[in-house]
């Protein structure tokens, strides 16, 4: 295995497969013993591929590239695809007993457009069933742990890709995040995740006209990458009428121009949203070290408290939540014996939906909206809101979740979470980037949730402070070196 080849970043790596200073298969091979090395420690991959398959694919994409050249940014990238994601050939079982037996028939539309950009998909990444919960364990493929201590989580949704990122057995990875999903666990993997504006991925539903609270989205080692990836997974497609119309390159062309200068940016600091949400003691301080990062980047730094009752944004999101997986899960109530087989996050979610009714969902749809329109009045005071990533460090992986912080009883199972709510119901792209570690050298993330459709100032937000802190690339997993 090639350690230098494994710790070029992704953008680096495209080069250097485009130019031909490695081949596909070199780099197939590099990662496979990445994966063979370090993966049981963590089970962020599962269904992988068989070996010899994979390396005949790359043998392929490296006659293509003598051929005509790399088919685009992803040409030999070898990536493995979130559970919730079908991939066509590949399991995907969404972490769950009631489709453990499944196989994709086709692709995603992400998927679609990352196999023509040249990704060989090896494979799928780890996420809790039905992406329920922030972190990674379900009874198909059992727990993922984190890298920087493989005794606790590495949060979820997407936990498996982001720890497979982190690890370096993987260039970038799609995540998805309705609940902190691409925040979550990029913070307590020390990498970057962004959860675009609603529209940004276009994702086949079964109501294309209506909106939900989830979106896909990039995660990568640096924000280059992020903007990369997201050039690949984003664009309009007819099959999704509400999908965002700019054209993707302008991520692309973001990733090539210099990093901007910030002076002058505002950023509102919401830290616990003036102690309405228990933080585990330390990530307030490994935040604002991260913000006075961008108070030394000419940035202005400005707590912030909201005139908004803010005890009722992840109320009025448990209906809508429930409402959405009620849509998602229904044809399982349908099935005979396929409710039971469902777990106690799922089965929680459909109680709540079936006690719903017609007001109460209204009452929330109208709530998001008076929400909506009050962060877009403060985006016109601030360039970015931002908020911790979670309000507690990686925790036991062996707990299903934490049912206290700070003295208080969490009394959902994603109660825990409640600081990514507020981003989740605004529906703007939020950013999530690593903040630093604590004293026992566990990571943590900040949030920066940007305008809508201000994917680029989320990107320009986290490009120069990537520059000045380059947290990735300094602090890899302690515990698979190269």
């Amino acid at each position: 295995m090639s350690s230098n080849l494994l710790s070029l970043d992704a953008t680096e790596l495209a080069r250097a497969i485009a130019a031909r200073k490695v081949s596909c298969r070199e780099v197939m091979t590099a990662f496979l013993d990445r994966i063979e090395r370090c993966n049981a420690g963590v089970n962020a991959i599962v269904a992988l591929r068989p070996r010899e398959e994979l390396e005949a694919q790359a043998a392929e994409a490296d006659a293509e590239m003598s051929r005509s050249g790399p088919r685009g940014w992803m040409h030999g990238f070898p990536i493995a695809v979130k559970d919730l994601d079908p991939v066509r050939g590949l399991p995907w079982t969404e972490g769950s007993l009631a489709h453990r037996d499944r196989v994709a028939g086709a692709d995603s539309i992400q998927v679609e457009r990352m196999r023509a950009s040249g990704a060989i998909i090896i494979g799928k990444t780890n996420t809790p069933e039905f992406g329920l919960g922030s972190h990674t364990y379900n009874r198909v493929y059992g727990v993922t742990r984190n890298p920087y201590d493989t005794t606790r989580s590495a949060g979820g949704s997407s936990g498996g890709a982001a720890a497979a990122v982190a690890l370096r057995m993987l260039p970038v990875a799609d995540g998805s995040d309705h609940a902190g999903s691409l925040r979550n666990p990029t913070a307590f993997n020390n990498v970057f995740g962004l959860r675009p504006s609603y529209g940004r991925v276009p994702a086949l539903q079964a109501d294309v006209f209506g909106s939900t609270l989830g979106v896909a989205g990039p995660i990568a080692r640096n924000p280059r990458d992020l903007a990369r990836l997201l050039a690949v997974q984003a664009g309009p497609d007819p099959r999704a009428p509400l999908s965002v119309r700019q054209s993707a390159a302008v991520f692309a062309d973001h990733a090539d121009a210099p990093s901007p200068s910030l002076r002058g940016r505002r950023i509102g600091w919401l830290g616990s949203l003036d102690g309405h949400l228990p933080m585990e003691p330390g990530i307030i301080e490994v935040c604002e070290q991260a913000l006075s990062v961008y108070e030394g980047l000419g940035c202005v730094v400005e707590p912030l408290v909201l005139d908004f009752p803010v005890e009722a944004i992840f109320e009025q999101w448990l209906v809508l939540r429930a409402w959405t997986i009620y849509r998602q899960l229904r044809p399982l109530l349908d099935a005979p014996g396929k409710r039971a087989l469902l777990g106690e996050q799922a089965q929680w979610e459909l109680d709540n939906a079936l006690r719903l009714t017609p007001d109460k969902i209204a009452e929330a749809e109208a709530f998001r909206t008076r929400w909506f329109h009050f962060v877009a009045g403060l985006h016109q005071r601030y360039d970015v809101l931002a908020l911790p990533s979670a309000q507690v460090f990686p925790f036991d992986a062996n707990l299903g979740w934490p049912t206290e912080i700070a003295g208080r009883t969490m009394d959902t199972y994603h109660r825990w979470m409640e600081v990514v709510i507020p981003g989740t119901m605004s529906g703007c792209p939020v950013i999530g980037l690593p903040a630093g570690f604590d004293a026992r050298g566990l990571p943590m993330g900040l949030q920066l949730i940007g305008p809508m459709h201000g994917e680029l100032r989320c990107l320009d937000m986290a490009r120069a402070y990537d520059d000045a802190t380059s947290w990735a690339e300094r602090r890899p997993p302690p515990a698979f070196p190269f």
